[in-house]
C-alpha cells in the first residue's frame, strides 16, 4: 500500500469519526433531553440540549476539517482542491464560531479575558 492510500484512508477514518460524533452527540443529547424535560425548570432542559448538541457539532467539524485538510493536502493537491479547501475551511470555522457564541454567549477569543486568570493569583505583571 502507497503512502498517498494510507493517508486517504486516515482521512476517510477521521471524516467518519467527525459524522460519529455529530451522531452520537445528536442522540445522547436528545436521550437527554426528553429523560430531563418534564423534570427540570422550563426552559432549562431545552437550553441543555443546545448547548449539548451545539458542542457535539463543532467537535465533528473539528473532526471533518482535519480530514479534509489530509485529503487535499496529502492525497489531491491540486491548486483546485486546496481552493476548495480554503473556502470549505472558511464555511466550517465560520460555523463554529457562531455555533460558540450561540452556545456560550460569548466569543471564542473573549473567554480567558471574561474569566480573569487562571492561576488564582493577582492579574500583577
Amino acid at each position: 500500500m502507497e503512502f498517498t492510500q494510507i493517508i486517504s484512508l486516515f482521512a476517510y477514518g477521521t471524516e467518519a469519526v467527525g459524522v460519529l460524533v455529530v451522531l452520537v452527540g445528536a442522540s445522547y443529547s436528545s436521550v437527554v433531553f426528553v429523560r430531563h424535560f418534564n423534570k427540570v425548570p422550563e426552559g432549562v432542559a431545552y437550553h441543555t440540549f443546545r448547548r449539548q448538541l451545539g458542542r457535539s457539532i463543532i467537535l465533528g467539524l473539528e473532526f471533518l476539517i482535519a480530514g479534509d485538510i489530509m485529503q487535499t493536502i496529502i492525497v489531491d493537491a491540486t491548486w483546485q482542491n486546496v481552493a476548495v479547501l480554503g473556502l470549505v475551511i472558511l464555511i466550517r470555522t465560520f460555523l463554529s464560531m457562531t455555533l460558540h457564541l450561540e452556545i456560550e454567549g460569548r466569543w471564542p477569543w473573549r473567554q480567558a479575558a471574561d474569566e480573569g486568570p487562571r492561576d488564582g493569583g493577582s492579574d500583577r505583571r
